[in-house]
């Protein structure tokens, strides 16, 4: 299973989306609300994010520091997850 690192906004419906059907797998991953996020901790995020996906939307889920999925797409999601 891959290391998932998930990029989302507190208040975005497709991040709710996504955050629900990794939970409903029981994966494992790290939640980063970026809007939650202040000052110097959230420009060092935005900035991460950036590397993976320039246009900055959400969600964006990066797997194990090599691949991106950008949006709501659970088919793609699925399949990049084994499920």
């Amino acid at each position: 299973m891959p290391k998932v690192k998930f990029y989302a906004l507190s208040t975005c419906g497709w991040c709710r989306r996504t955050k629900k059907l990794l939970d409903e797998h029981q994966l494992e991953y790290e939640l980063v609300y970026v809007d939650l996020l202040q000052g110097e901790e959230q420009r060092k995020v935005l900035e991460e994010l950036n590397k993976w996906n320039p246009r900055l939307s959400f969600p964006t889920l990066v797997l194990d520091d090599k691949e991106a999925i950008i949006g709501y797409d659970e088919t793609r999601i699925k399949e990049a997850l084994g499920l």
